[in-house]
């Protein structure tokens, strides 16, 4: 039977450290795709459209542990995904009541995605890259000539990552680098979204991501998007205990995140020292993302700043309130929940 205490995990798993595991090519493809079309934008004299690239370059994040082929296929699905966030995102941003709008439909996304990524086997696993994309792009303003710009930045930055994630494909003993080979496809969206718990969990994360949405866009707390992306990212562990990690991490590492990208933004703000910070940025999350996520907060957190930074200035301050203040109240919502479902189990297994 569970007890209270079980619940909470042991505050080693805050300090663990996993190992190294080849991180540092994963690294450098991803700095590679994010990084290409931000020097490209940069050039064009359009880096307010940096967000529509970037997002559509995470496709490189996916099949990290995947040999060459199966990795390129798991990326051609995700990118979809992500494209039509970014797309779809966009569209949102057309209209006048998007701060609204955006939450039903980002929940939404949240839980459906939750089982494709089930189904398709993603990995990294969950709603969280999607969610950020469609929310992020649905807080910007833009018109309906410019959702098109969108899909295309987005579907260019996707295809290059996969050319970039696939390129060792022509060297020598590529094809016999270690790898999971996932020869097979995944169990399918219908066969998923069948297992027991499978709903529920996709419920949870929608409903943590439309709470966490709601309550900054009621109170007129700026940047809503940042609560449901961490209310979602929180939520992307297995159980309870695994939140509540999760959790801490999140927090913890946004803080020190918070600090750096203020160090950072107090440095320089030129768009091309924050290009090469954002970039260097990158590749320190990689490096990390599979050994320690709160160390990996630290470098994303200043990376999501400066990206907002590059595509729409803003008062820094403000900035780095609303991203701390956001990802507290996300990540409290998603530990609520989570508890609450979790307790409520426990009393059912009681009365059984």
């Amino acid at each position: 039977m569970m007890s209270a205490p079980s619940l909470l995990p042991h505050p080693r798993r805050l300090v663990e450290i996993g190992p190294h595991a080849g991180a540092h090519r994963v690294a450098l493809r991803a700095a590679l795709a994010i990084g290409i079309p931000l020097v490209g934008l940069a050039v064009a004299g359009h880096l307010e459209l940096s967000l529509y690239a970037v997002f559509g370059a995470f496709t490189a994040l996916y099949g990290r542990t995947h040999a060459h082929l199966p990795r390129l296929r798991m990326q051609a699905t995700a990118a979809v995904a992500l494209v039509s966030a970014v797309t779809l995102g966009a569209a949102i941003g057309v209209s006048p009541a998007r701060d609204w709008l955006v939450v039903p439909i980002a929940a939404a996304v949240a839980g459906v995605t939750t089982v494709l990524s089930d189904a398709l086997q993603w990995h990294p696993p969950g709603a969280l890259f999607f969610v950020f994309a469609l929310a992020a792009c649905a807080s910007v303003p833009t018109s309906a000539p410019q959702v098109a710009t969108a899909f295309v930045l987005a579907a260019a930055s996707a295809l290059l990552a996969m050319v970039i994630s696939t390129v060792g494909l022509v060297r020598r003993g590529a094809r016999r680098r270690p790898g999971i080979a996932a020869d097979r496809a995944g169990p399918g969206f219908a066969e998923v979204a069948r297992r027991p718990g499978e709903l529920a969990k996709a419920a949870l994360v929608a409903g943590a991501a439309i709470v966490a949405g709601a309550i900054p866009t009621a109170t007129g707390l700026g940047h809503p998007y940042w609560a449901m992306v961490a209310a979602v990212a929180t939520l992307g562990a297995a159980d309870a205990t695994g939140h509540l990690v999760r959790a801490g991490h999140r927090v913890l590492g946004t803080l020190l995140g918070v600090l750096l990208a203020g160090a950072i933004l107090a440095v320089s703000t030129d768009a091309r020292v924050l290009i090469a910070a954002a970039i260097l940025l990158q590749l320190g999350a990689e490096l990390f993302v599979m050994r320690n996520y709160g160390l990996t907060m630290v470098f994303v957190t200043p990376l999501a700043l400066i990206m907002t930074q590059l595509a729409h200035p803003q008062p820094e301050f403000a900035l780095l309130r609303d991203r701390a203040l956001e990802t507290l109240l996300g990540a409290a919502v998603a530990i609520a929940l989570s508890l609450l479902l979790a307790l409520r189990a426990r009393r059912k297994r009681r009365m059984v």
